[in-house]
């Protein structure tokens, strides 16, 4: 299966990846500590933050962009379904009440969806962002929870 010049499905699980941080942002007007991170770390958490959001769903530099089998179609749907409905239960957890494991998860389950999305896709730059992002999004939700 391949897709034209937009996936589709990319582009609905970020959508439904961003809605639980809107809500959150809503909520939570002021932030919740004053934790200043290194420069750096904010700004590959950023650049690997929108590059993931924006790969998704646009195959940039990709020859040709699909899965390779119906296998892998049915991988990156079950899996990625998978891992969102995890995502939604630690919001809920998290909303509840807030602690590092449940913010690690936070962290974690979205990287997971681009790596796992990148690699089914051969999408090799978008596993390149889902690193970048993944590291810089760990580290700085360990540094803010832990009181940096």
């Amino acid at each position: 299966m391949e897709f034209g010049w937009i996936n589709l499905f990319g582009a609905g699980i970020v959508v439904l990846i961003m809605i639980p941080n809107i809500i959150y942002a809503a909520r939570e007007k002021q932030a919740e500590t004053q934790t200043k991170v290194p420069d750096y770390l904010f700004a590959c958490e950023q650049a690997g933050r929108y590059s993931c959001i924006v790969l998704m769903w646009l195959p940039l530099l990709v020859w040709k962009f699909g899965f390779g089998s119906a296998g892998e179609l049915l991988i990156y749907l079950i899996a990625n379904g998978i891992l969102l409905l995890s995502y939604y239960l630690f919001w809920g957890l998290y909303f509840r009440k807030k602690t590092l494991p449940k913010a690690m998860a936070l962290a974690i389950i979205p990287t997971l969806i681009f790596l796992l999305s990148g690699i089914l896709l051969s999408h090799w730059l978008l596993v390149l962002a889902a690193l970048l992002f993944g590291f810089a999004h760990c580290m700085i939700t360990y540094l803010t929870h832990m009181g940096y």
